[in-house]
């Protein structure tokens, strides 16, 4: 059996280029004492693994040149060699980037894909959607009556944020996205009471537009002018959480601050930055609350699809163009 795995070559330095990864064909290892083989079928590209790119330090280690990248998968059990994972079960786990993972029986979540589509453990009820309901409800503080903006709110994270928000007693929920279709979606299928296209004008000018009384959350998925924008929106006592600053990881000089930073100081406000992985305690009250609200319909979703190992790079880059709508998603 051969197993398709994507390599990183090179560091790459601004926009990564096809040159700086390889698809690289491999046997397929038989599974160890506690081990499980694992056929993939849905693969996660996510904004964040543009800085496991990079050797710089931060808060997870780089992926190492000539060896498979990692990321979020979900497949099904084909050969087990542990107890408490049977072959047929299916499991999400952290070795994407290949078509078959053997991996520790500990580091396999079992799923239920009567409950609830395989693709969907990667996105609304995964860890992009953990993302949201801690950043928004924990990082955030979220109350009931708070206005709310999100940047990139049509991607997995930032549409899961604002519906939550609605549905939690949100005042007024406002989006920015990077195109007019996504902005009719925000508002029209999302719920959300307002939305922009970031590129039809300034953005402070256009949030202070559509949240005239000014915003009380900012969840930033995006950085930059958005960033400042909320800072010049902010209420009294306005929280920021800072997810992702997409519009800077490809960036070879450092990026500029926001310049208004000194109106927290009249605000009150606080900007606090967090990662997913420290909020694993709030997974059993996450899909106890999400679960049935995506059962129902009250919160919808949406993935982008794209078919193929070897459409893998395509996908991720994707993202980090904005070309999707919802998570992206790859099926094997």
């Amino acid at each position: 059996m051969i197993n398709r795995e994507w390599h990183l070559l090179s560091r790459p330095v601004g926009w990564p280029k096809p040159e700086d990864f390889a698809l690289v064909e491999a046997e397929v290892p038989t599974p160890g004492e506690g081990q499980v083989l694992v056929r993939n079928a849905y693969l996660s590209v996510d904004p964040y693994m543009r800085g496991r790119m990079s050797a710089a330090k931060s808060y997870v280690a780089p992926f190492e040149l000539g060896k498979a990248m990692q990321g979020g998968a979900v497949g099904e059990v084909v050969a087990s060699n542990a107890e408490g994972i049977a072959v047929g079960d299916h499991v999400l786990h952290f070795l994407g980037w290949r078509e078959y993972a053997v991996l520790r029986a500990e580091n396999a979540v079992k799923v239920d894909p009567a409950a609830a589509p395989l693709s969907a453990y990667l996105g609304v009820l995964g860890m992009t959607g953990l993302t949201a309901y801690a950043g928004l409800l924990r990082t955030a503080a979220f109350k009931e009556g708070d206005a709310v903006f999100v940047s990139g709110a049509a991607g997995a994270v930032g549409s899961q944020v604002g519906q939550i928000a609605k549905l939690k007693g949100a005042s007024r929920v406002i989006g920015s996205a990077g195109s007019d279709e996504k902005v009719e979606l925000l508002v029209e299928e999302y719920g959300f009471d307002a939305a922009f296209n970031y590129k039809n004008g300034p953005v402070g000018e256009q949030l202070r537009a559509a949240a005239p009384d000014g915003v009380d959350v900012y969840f930033d998925n995006v950085g930059g002018d958005h960033l400042e924008a909320a800072i010049g929106s902010l209420n009294q006592g306005g929280r920021i959480a800072v997810c992702g600053m997409i519009s800077v990881y490809n960036n070879t000089e450092p990026a500029p601050g926001p310049r208004n930073l000194a109106r927290l100081i009249q605000t009150r406000g606080r900007i606090e930055g967090f990662l997913v992985g420290d909020h694993y305690d709030l997974q059993p009250q996450f899909v106890a609350e999400v679960g049935p609200w995506v059962a129902s319909g009250a919160l919808k979703y949406r993935e982008t699809v794209v078919e193929g190992i070897e459409h893998n790079l395509e996908a991720f880059l994707g993202v980090l163009r904005g070309d999707n709508t919802g998570k992206m998603i790859v099926k094997l």
